[in-house]
């Protein structure tokens, strides 16, 4: 069940990224703001999912680095996914924003993580 959040999200990434450009919703003077932070945001969610599915037996720093480098290579894999789709090309921009997001994300978890006094098992 702790993988269930990180599948929930690829296959929404997976989903959002084979729409036509066609198809995308245009926000005006904020469209690019706006895309490029749901870039961070989506990725940010997919690394701390990816974070928090991992056994917690593995070190907080290794966790730290195998979250981060899982939503690096599914972001690569979408940017490439995206090449096929009419109208939508692949960024290493995006990529890079998505990495920014992961790696946040996962920094916060991981300095939740080591603060948290709970003793729940899972």
């Amino acid at each position: 069940m702790r993988w269930l959040p990180a599948v929930v999200l690829m296959v929404s990434i997976f989903t959002l990224s084979s729409i036509p450009a066609t198809g995308l919703p245009f926000f005006g003077d904020y469209d690019v703001l706006i895309k490029k932070a749901g870039h961070a945001l989506g990725y940010a969610l997919l690394g701390l999912a990816y974070y928090i599915a991992l056994p917690p037996r593995l070190s907080r720093g290794y966790r730290w680095a195998l979250g981060l480098l899982m939503a690096l290579l599914f972001a690569l894999s979408d940017e490439y996914h995206q090449s096929f789709v009419d109208g939508r090309t692949s960024s290493l921009r995006d990529v890079l924003i998505d990495g920014v997001g992961a790696a946040v994300a996962v920094s916060i978890g991981a300095v939740y993580s080591s603060n948290s006094r709970s003793k729940a098992t899972s």
